[in-house]
């Protein structure tokens, strides 16, 4: 069984694929100008940044499926290297659609890594001492929004927007490496090993054309193609492709420690279930990018006409076909234990209430203390940040002695609290030290119900399903996200535009001087107000009821351990 070692190096995985997730606010801007797309044309960013959350989101059943019937370590190695292929695609983008295409690789391989690594913690820890190391991975997570922008930030001081993904590329393939040697992975082949290394250092020298190298009078000529009318068949490209097909004949010819596991694909794919996979990859793909494309200020969804019939059907095809096969992508027998479908729900409300303050609090700050400033609005967010990893350490050490159910209802009931005193916040609120704990507790709030709802989801369900049922844990709470922010948003405008209208104009107001109309002015900042105190009033309802939840179905009766090979 993989030791502590690798479980913190997956764990470093996650904070880093956590904070890409992140790292594009402050750059995107740059990115779009980067990959030809004008600064007037802002609506186009939603590719890149549904890119990755459909990447995220989408693929995770199968990938948990794969953690358990492969195992975590190979999952863990080929996600990473998904996560530095992405970010090669991104990091040499001249144009939005590979941008789009890197991001989306990006998000598949940092989804993949959080239930394996959740899996990982289940296998090396029993029951009743897993929850604080699956706080601490929770925390580690959670820290990856804090440092995302920072980090982002601190590479823009420095460098352009592309010095970010070279960065991501490096990171994912020295963490590939470490979880090879700490995962006592079988000793690759070395010819297989080095094709690769040819295959991979061809392919971005490719792409990257660094301008020492493709400006060169003698070394430029690798970049110029034999065929003029065909751009892919310069001698670098060239090399790529014959290198890339030595590696799949040795890799077929030499299946003991092939770089490439082609031999069982077929074996591989009739055990992981193509067709729930598929059906699958459709349901949250048309969920996710419905919601994650809809402009709030118009719309709770996008294409609803299309996507969410689509969703759906695919859904209750996926649900029918799930029933019957013999080898399900995702079992769902072992959802039925309370304790595990009560977990989703609770991440599902934990998710809602989570994006009100990763959104709404810098609204509120951008609109009464820090006007036009984003950094300060940053800052005010940071508040509650900063105390969600110590929430999810703490949460896990408590489960040691306090059952699971009580730590995450006290956590949400906390958050709860914290919102509705945000209902209450007016122009001046975020200037005193009130707000702060307010911020504060709202932040361990989020973080105590971490460790204890992963702890209980992965109690309650069988060794073999882990995988599978920490991704679902991951998606619950995504999902909720998104609908949440899109629900939220939508009630909170309807409301707006009702304050709006009730008004009146500047003209009926302030006849005299209707351009400067100190009353209509007051009026409008309390009609922004009250929308922002509706999304907090929404959310406090929504943290709410994850406290009830939690409380009513967070129940530990645990099942049998049984023992599983990881490699």
């Amino acid at each position: 069984m993989p030791g502590r070692p690798l479980v913190v190096l997956a764990t470093l995985a996650v904070l880093v694929t956590a904070a890409d997730t992140y790292v594009v606010v402050l750059a995107l801007p740059d990115i779009l100008t980067g990959v030809g797309v004008g600064l007037d044309e802002l609506q186009r960013a939603t590719p890149i940044v549904g890119g990755f959350l459909l990447g995220y989101t989408a693929t995770l059943p199968l990938l948990g499926r794969l953690a358990d019937l492969r195992g975590r370590v190979p999952v863990l190695v080929g996600c990473l290297l998904l996560f530095a292929l992405g970010s090669l695609l991104t990091a040499t983008a001249d144009a939005l659609g590979p941008a789009v295409l890197g991001r989306g690789l990006q998000g598949i391989g940092a989804g993949g890594l959080v239930p394996a690594t959740l899996a990982l913690v289940a296998d090396r820890w029993p029951p009743e001492r897993r929850a604080l190391p699956l706080g601490v991975v929770g925390a580690v997570q959670e820290t990856g929004a804090v440092l995302g922008p920072l980090a982002g930030a601190a590479v823009l001081a420095v460098a352009d927007w592309r010095a970010i993904f070279w960065l991501n590329l490096l990171l994912g393939l020295a963490l590939a490496a470490g979880a090879v040697v700490t995962g006592d992975v079988r000793r690759p082949d070395p010819v297989g090993l080095a094709l690769g290394a040819l295959t991979s250092a061809a392919v971005g020298l490719q792409l990257a054309a660094p301008a020492a190298l493709a400006e060169d009078v003698t070394l430029g000529l690798a970049y110029v193609p034999v065929v003029d009318a065909l751009g892919w068949t310069s001698p670098l490209a060239l090399v790529a492709v014959l290198a890339g097909a030595a590696l799949v004949a040795r890799s077929l010819a030499r299946p003991a420690g092939a770089v490439l596991p082609l031999r069982g694909l077929r074996r591989l794919a009739g055990e992981v279930d193509v067709l729930g996979s598929a059906l699958a990859v459709v349901a949250l793909g048309s969920l996710v990018w419905a919601f994650a494309a809809a402009d709030p200020a118009t719309q709770v969804v996008a294409h609803g006409p299309v996507l969410l019939p689509l969703a759906v059907l695919a859904g209750a095809a996926f649900v029918w076909h799930e029933r019957r096969t013999p080898a399900p992508v995702l079992p769902l027998s072992a959802l039925r234990p309370v304790g595990a479908w009560g977990a989703l729900l609770v991440n599902l409300l934990v998710g809602a209430a989570l994006v009100a303050a990763l959104v709404d609090i810098p609204l509120f700050a951008r609109n009464t203390t820090t006007p036009g400033d984003q950094l300060g609005a940053a800052l005010v967010l940071l508040r509650l940040l900063v105390a969600v990893p110590v929430g999810a350490v703490a949460g896990g050490w408590l489960c040691r002695t306090v059952p699971a159910r009580f730590v995450a209802a006290g956590g949400m009931a906390l958050t709860a609290a914290a919102f509705v005193a945000m209902t209450r916040w007016d122009a001046q609120s975020l200037d005193g030290a009130l707000s702060t704990v307010v911020l504060v507790a709202a932040g361990l709030g989020f973080g105590l119900a971490i460790a204890p709802v992963n702890a209980v989801l992965l109690a309650v369900t069988r060794a073999e399903v882990h995988g599978s049922a920490s991704a679902l844990a991951v998606v619950a709470r995504t999902v909720g996200m998104l609908a949440g922010l899109s629900l939220l948003t939508a009630v909170a405008l309807r409301r707006f535009t009702a304050e709006i209208d009730a008004i009146g104009t500047p003209f009926e107001l302030c006849p005299e001087t209707p351009a400067d109309c100190a009353v209509y002015d007051a009026a409008t900042e309390a009609a922004i107000l009250t929308q922002l105190h509706t999304v907090f009033a929404g959310a406090a309802v929504a943290a709410g009821l994850a406290a009830v939840a939690a409380v009513l179905l967070l129940r530990e009766r645990r099942i049998t351990r049984s023992p599983r090979p990881e490699v």
